[in-house]
């Protein structure tokens, strides 16, 4: 039986899935002007904006679903503001509506001083491009939507798994005020504006990612103990962690030299947590029977974390390390690592959690018709995304090599000419990713059997 505010979970999820089929569009759109073939009306520029903004965005609205959903449920209770919550969804959806628009449609320079940003600037810095009127309105929605939960579970039962997503979601509100903060001085500005894009993505909304992979974990095995004492171990270093290893960041935006040492340390260390989630989930589903008939809810959970320490984990060690990045920064590399760990870390984890509460929401349960429709969808995003990370590494280091390790004096555009073939096998992989999208939304709908 679900409560009814955690039905609530399902139009975020409906919005995440489509606004992450948009971003894939727009992010092949850049992938064919790499290769030289023009998409009308729609600039690179415009194009990366979109595609970066909607990524951030989307994995947004995606974690609000799954925090909708795994509160009320854990706490015992109805949401404390149930019509808040429908109101913050429209509300959110409507800024990023029109947001995306705008920067379809205007140029940006525009768009900035419609939005009086000479008066307050924030705009122009990379994943902080939203205007500061928008950035007004999405702190607002984090405030009201923290609000809320943290008044649902202190009025109802209090779990290792709802208190570590409390903690997630108050964390990204607090470091989110770092984007309106936006110095003359560009070091500064560099130094603040990673304050907020690293403690999101390598600290905050970790915790977050790490409590909905309990959930899960806890609901195909049973077993709560285990899995909360697994959680107390990955909480405990991902904060260690992820403090000092923003040192990563300041390599070379004329921080003091001593960030390169720590900055170093600590990348080493950032793979721990991703390690410990490996021995996490498979220790706990080796100690306990399964109870979940879902392959391939099973196959989302396990591999999620295994991809996460490869894509996260592994090559962001190798390519974050200061005598690496001197010569990686900056080029394909840094595309390869993003991309791969965006889709493992948070991604994985999204789709995890709509895989398994989607069926629930909507009253029905997939037949295996169904679960191979999605065990398919896994394997094509999954192994394509690895394609996708696999070709962008070695245009990376082809490009490092003729840039940076040799005495070829080359036009920058004619060494990226000469990777063609490269991004040709990347767009191509990122096409058979678009095929697997479809297809995992296809199998919400296909050979569905009605609950009695």
């Amino acid at each position: 039986m679900l409560y009814s505010s955690q039905r609530i979970a399902k139009p975020y999820f409906i919005a995440a899935i489509t606004l992450f089929t948009i971003q894939v569009l727009f992010g092949l759109s850049m992938g064919m002007q790499y290769v030289e073939i023009s998409i009308p009306l729609i600039s690179f520029d415009t194009a990366r904006l979109i595609h970066i903004s909607l990524l951030i965005i989307w994995i947004l609205f995606g974690f609000m679903g799954a925090i909708h959903y795994i509160i009320p449920e854990e706490s015992e209770r109805e949401l404390y503001y149930p019509k808040q919550a429908i109101q913050l969804f429209w509300i959110f959806l409507s800024l990023v509506i029109v947001t995306f628009f705008a920067y379809l449609l205007l140029p940006y320079a525009t768009l900035a001083k419609i939005t009086g940003n000479q008066f307050f600037p924030t705009m122009g810095r990379e994943y902080l491009e939203q205007p500061t009127i928008i950035k007004l309105g999405i702190f607002a929605i984090l405030c009201a939507f923290t609000y809320n939960m943290t008044m649902t579970v202190l009025h109802g039962r209090k779990t290792v798994i709802n208190l570590l997503l409390l903690t997630g979601i108050a964390g990204s509100t607090i470091v989110f005020i770092f984007a309106f903060y936006n110095s003359s001085n560009l070091v500064i500005a560099k130094y603040y504006k990673w304050w907020l894009i690293h403690f999101w993505l390598e600290g905050t909304w970790e915790l977050i990612m790490e409590a909905i992979l309990a959930y899960i974990i806890f609901k195909i095995t049973g077993d709560r103990e285990i899995v909360e004492k697994w959680l107390y171990v990955m909480v405990a270093v991902t904060l260690t962690t992820s403090i000092l290893g923003i040192g990563h960041h300041y390599y070379w935006i004329g921080m003091p030299e001593y960030w390169q040492w720590i900055g170093t340390i600590f990348s080493i260390f950032e793979m721990l947590p991703f390690f410990f989630m490996v021995l996490f989930v498979f220790n706990v589903v080796n100690c306990t029977k399964c109870r979940s008939s879902n392959r391939a809810l099973k196959l989302w959970a396990l591999s999620t974390p295994i991809m996460a320490f490869l894509g996260a984990g592994v090559l962001g060690f190798l390519h974050t390390l200061a005598p690496v990045n001197y010569y990686s920064h900056g080029t394909q590399i840094t595309s390869a690592h993003g991309h791969l760990a965006f889709y493992s870390t948070y991604v994985m984890i999204v789709l995890t959690m709509i895989s398994y509460a989607m069926p629930l929401l909507r009253n029905t349960v997939t037949d295996k018709i169904g679960q191979r429709f999605e065990i398919l969808a896994f394997w094509i995003m999954t192994i394509s995304m690895f394609c996708m990370a696999l070709f962008t590494v070695i245009a990376g280091i082809m490009q490092v090599y003729i840039q940076r390790t040799t005495d070829i004096n080359l036009p920058f555009i004619e060494i990226q000419n000469s990777m063609n073939i490269l991004y040709w096998l990347r767009e191509i992989s990122g096409i058979i990713f678009m095929f697997g999208v479809i297809i995992y939304i296809i199998s919400f709908f296909v050979a569905e059997i009605k609950k009695t």
